[in-house]
């Protein structure tokens, strides 16, 4: 065995003997557990991708419903009193594949719509109510309290992939998905609908953008009305890396120039996608 391989040998049976003894004498908090388990991945027992679904997933465990999900006021419905060609257009370019469905008001969720079943429908000229009504899904309710890991399992079981958020009140509060919450454990989640191949920065709606670390530092200063420097990097990522001083993991944040920055995506070698928002003042 050369001595590389015994260096590695040893600090396998090191971090083995650290993870057992841990275990078994129970950790007095998660925070022991991620030391343990941060050290194994300097030893790089653990990739730095596996480490970040780890601490993720155990974030998700104290976190609550209301944190994450969609507000109210965001929501992108359908309303009973509308006629099909009025919801239609909205449902085709938010790109969402379900859509809660409401009558009086939005206390009252009556069903979730899924756009892969009006397919049938308008393909046999049937984009009526009454059709449409039949193939509504019966919606979930959760409260704002409810824990992620709690509801992750719940969504698994039951295979529901939304579920409506109600307040003490029995009133609407907004509504959270699956992919919300798998977001917390993996890290943002881009798919073909969050960006086109032109667009580096996108308006989350909420007073956050979504901004790619490679967006030139001079198109992000015509977009935020800023004055960061351009002249010794030319992205925002290399900006934001230098007022880390380190290469940051998902979820931490810095403050410049007006802005908080935080990672929403990012491996061990490079900073993919931000979350951008304007400082407090």
């Amino acid at each position: 065995m050369s001595d590389d391989q015994s260096s590695r040998s040893q600090g396998g049976k090191s971090w083995l003997e650290r993870i057992s003894q841990a275990f078994s004498s129970g950790p007095e908090s998660v925070e022991d557990v991620l030391e343990i388990l941060r050290d194994a991945e300097s030893q790089s027992i653990i990739d730095t991708d596996s480490m970040s679904i780890i601490e993720g997933a155990m974030q998700v465990i104290d976190m609550r419903v209301d944190e994450i999900m969609i507000p109210r006021s965001q929501m992108i419905t359908v309303k009973a009193s509308q006629e099909p060609k009025e919801f239609l257009p909205e449902i085709m370019s938010s790109a969402h594949s379900r859509f809660p469905v409401i009558g009086e008001s939005q206390d009252d969720v009556i069903g979730v719509l899924l756009a892969k079943d009006l397919l049938p429908l308008a393909l046999n000229n049937e984009l009526v109510w009454p059709r449409i009504r039949e193939i509504l899904r019966p919606p979930t309710f959760v409260p704002e309290s409810k824990r992620l890991n709690q509801l992750l399992k719940e969504f698994k079981e039951n295979r529901n992939h939304m579920a409506i958020v109600v307040d003490e009140y029995g009133g609407t509060a907004g509504l959270i998905t699956i992919e919300d919450v798998l977001e917390q454990i993996v890290g943002e989640i881009e798919d073909e609908h969050d960006f086109d191949e032109e667009t580096h920065i996108k308006a989350r709606g909420d007073g956050t953008y979504a901004v790619k670390a490679v967006t030139p530092i001079d198109d992000f200063n015509d977009f935020f009305e800023t004055t960061m420097d351009e002249e010794e990097f030319d992205t925002i990522g290399g900006l934001v890396l230098k007022e880390f001083g380190h290469l940051p993991r998902r979820g931490e944040a810095v403050e410049f120039g007006g802005l908080q920055f935080t990672i929403a995506n990012a491996d061990n070698r490079v900073i993919r996608l931000l979350q951008v928002t304007r400082s407090e003042p």
